[in-house]
């Protein structure tokens, strides 16, 4: 099987306004240092812990675009 390679990409989870929290996948360069917004949250979430969960599936489904998320 082939190596993957993948873009460097940082989740950040930000509190917009209180109890407004989103998260935001941004593609890095070899120093770690955002470059660009490669997806974000649509709608807040009530809580830092549902956006981190959310940020972190949107992540695991960037990286593995053909992985069913359901399962």
């Amino acid at each position: 099987m082939a190596a993957m390679t993948h873009p460097s990409v940082r989740l950040q989870v930000q509190e917009a306004s209180p109890g407004a929290f989103l998260w935001t996948l941004m593609e890095t360069d070899a120093d770690g240092t955002p470059t660009q917004v490669a997806r974000r949250a649509e709608d807040a979430f009530e809580s830092y812990e549902a956006a981190l969960a959310a940020g972190t599936r949107a992540l695991n489904a960037q990286l593995h675009p053909h992985t069913d998320a359901s399962a």
